[in-house]
């Protein structure tokens, strides 16, 4: 069984360094089949320094579609969720929002919108500012009475100050992350 998850080490940023799941993996093969989709890094931000029971976890994609956006880091989608711990190695996850934020075009459509060589107008650095701060939420609650939200079982497998491993139970594929630098979303 392990030692009881220290929420205090669980605490920051985490980055994927391998994942066997299905739901991760398809972001991989995506990005290998269509040229103008790329995927850069995943992270796992766990915030519950100070809970005994619990916290908010957001899993973090950032990803891109050159040369419309910036080629490392166009746009990231936030998977925010909130955990439980329910025994003494697993959390239970339920989901809570999805969301499409931090926009960077790339400076190519930057020119496109709004041409160095002319005056910039106040509709095109209005549309530029716009893009800056879209920002799209998806709720994914479940608003059913008595039906828990989409959420799932995690195992956490080890886990030191500077390595998690762990597993979605029930077929949902293996993780393993490094400690990060913290992510500001």
């Amino acid at each position: 069984m392990g030692e009881p998850i220290d929420l205090v080490k669980l605490d920051g940023t985490w980055r994927l360094q391998y994942t066997s799941a299905p739901d991760v993996l398809v972001l991989f093969e995506a990005a290998a089949r269509l040229p103008f989709f790329k995927v850069g890094q995943i992270f796992q931000k766990f915030e519950c320094r100070d809970k005994s029971d619990g916290g908010v976890i957001c899993n973090v994609v950032r990803w891109s579609v050159p040369p419309l956006l910036e080629k490392e880091e166009g746009a990231t989608l936030v998977v925010s969720a909130k955990f439980d711990v329910v025994s003494v190695r697993n959390i239970y996850l339920q989901f809570e929002e999805v969301t499409v934020q931090n926009i960077y075009i790339s400076e190519e459509l930057q020119a496109l919108i709004a041409p160095a060589i002319l005056p910039r107008s106040f509709l095109s650095l209005q549309i530029l500012q716009f893009i800056r701060a879209f920002k799209a939420q998806i709720p994914v609650t479940n608003t059913t009475p008595g039906r828990r939200s989409v959420g799932g079982l995690y195992y956490l497998s080890y886990l030191d100050n500077n390595m998690l491993l762990g597993r979605a139970v029930g077929g949902g594929g293996v993780f393993v992350f490094t400690k990060a630098q913290p992510l500001e979303l």
